[in-house]
């Protein structure tokens, strides 16, 4: 095994019996060749390696496997066929408190779970201050966990199992653990093992955290993993799985490329602020814009957006956007059937895929009415978008809410223009604000 490579994962398969009944489960048991189980792959023929120091996002709708892989990678559960190596100490948070209890007192569980952990008393004794700091649960670390309301218990569980200084971190959606002061506590902890270099696998539903933390993820689907590669693209691709596109569907739109190139290293953006050009009647608004050529579009097809463009007060065509002004972001749309109620969105992203911003006639309580075989609908967003300075992606979509009240993607173009944003004064972090600051000296 490379010394490199802390986890490495080749063909695992993980299959379940499933009986219909306990009596068809106790007769199996109990009679050589009786047999009445159908068999569950909960796991398919699913190979990966991960390298020392990478954090490996891993995504997936509920029910496709995410877990069952965790807890073979720990060891939780035995795998049917394959082969999985780890090189390294391994602390998972898939399930807080598994090591505990629940009738030794808390202080006790912290010296029992390190002993799981393979520590010696001794290194518990060095750890023992910084957990109870942690955890933060005051005079209830001396009473039986069973006592323990469920925000303690994750708290004395996550603290424990935290700091261990592990080779490996496993998290799978436990870091809104407790109130706000200890989740900030969880994320500054998670931040300070980024930085040591640690090897981690972190699984979770907010997009933003897989952007913001990993520098790669794997997808798994009904227990196949059908990605692995860039983060912005892996994510582009779960936000069409869980709008219902099967992997075959996605395969038919040209799906993303597994090496993408970083859009900025392409882009020349205009040195102007304002583009003004006059509007003939044959003439479309995204021709005058910066398109980008890897444009991200997927629906199904029932209506769609094919044109757009970003416009001053005057109807003049923007290169780039003031933050401190309005404009109008406006796009075209076609409905291919009727439609009842379509909701219209843009979205603004950075560069790295993150959404920063965006809105829909949804919440803004827009009543969109209904339309028809071959109506055509222009839509206009007016406002200031106050994003600190810097080049961003522009998006927009028709998406409806169906029948079965499940949201339905009629058609979205992701990243569809590049723009811009330009400001007049210096902006901390991510939003500009225009403070009124009054002072008055005693």
């Amino acid at each position: 095994m490379d010394k490199d490579n802390v986890i490495v994962v080749e063909n695992l398969v993980k299959e379940y019996k499933m009986f219909d009944s306990k009596k068809d489960r106790l007769f199996e048991s109990l009679i050589p060749g009786y047999k009445k189980h159908k068999t569950f792959r909960a796991m398919n023929d699913v190979s990966f390696t991960v390298k020392k120091g990478e954090i490996l996002g891993v995504l997936g709708k509920n029910g496709a496997g995410k877990s069952t892989l965790l807890k073979m990678i720990t060891g939780v559960v035995t795998p049917t066929s394959g082969k999985l190596n780890v090189n390294g100490k391994i602390s998972s948070l898939l399930e807080l408190g598994a090591a505990f209890n629940a009738e030794l007192t808390g202080y006790e569980n912290i010296y029992q779970h390190g002993q799981v952990m393979g520590l010696t008393n001794e290194e518990i004794k060095e750890k023992e201050k910084e957990i109870i700091e942690f955890a933060d649960i005051g005079e209830h670390l001396s009473q039986p966990v069973k006592t323990y309301s469920s925000g303690m218990f994750a708290r004395l569980a996550f603290a424990c199992a935290i700091n261990v200084e592990p080779d490996i971190l496993i998290v799978d959606e436990v870091l809104s653990v407790g109130d706000m002061s200890f989740q900030l506590k969880c994320f500054k902890k998670f931040e300070e093992f980024k930085k040591k270099g640690k090897t981690i696998l972190f699984v979770t539903h907010n997009i933003s955290d897989i952007l913001r933390n990993c520098t790669r993820t794997i997808i798994i689907d009904a227990g196949t993993k059908i990605f692995d590669g860039s983060v912005k693209d892996g994510v582009e691709l779960y936000k069409k799985i869980i709008v219902g596109l099967k992997p075959n569907e996605l395969k038919k739109q040209n799906e993303i490329e597994k090496e993408t190139e970083e859009i900025e290293d392409n882009v020349e953006l205009e040195d102007s602020q304002f583009k003004i050009i006059d509007d003939p009647e044959n003439e479309t608004w995204k021709e005058h814009m910066i398109q980008n050529d890897k444009v991200i579009t997927y629906g199904n097809g029932k209506a769609e957006v094919f044109d757009y463009g970003i416009f001053d007060e005057k109807g003049h065509y923007l290169s780039s956007i003031e933050n401190d002004k309005d404009v109008y972001l406006k796009s075209r749309i076609q409905f291919n059937e009727d439609i009842d109620s379509p909701i219209f969105t843009m979205t603004i992203k950075d560069f790295k895929g993150l959404e920063m911003c965006g809105t829909n006639t949804l919440l803004e309580n827009v009543d969109t009415g209904n339309f028809k075989k071959g109506d055509i609908v222009e839509v206009t967003f007016k406002q200031k978008i106050k994003l600190g300075p810097g080049k961003y992606t522009l998006s927009f979509s028709c998406t409806h809410i169906n029948s079965n009240g499940e949201l339905e993607v009629l058609n979205r173009k992701y990243d569809a223009l590049l723009v811009e944003i330009l400001s007049t004064k210096e902006v901390v972090g991510f939003i500009r604000l225009d403070s009124n600051i009054t002072f008055e000296k005693k």
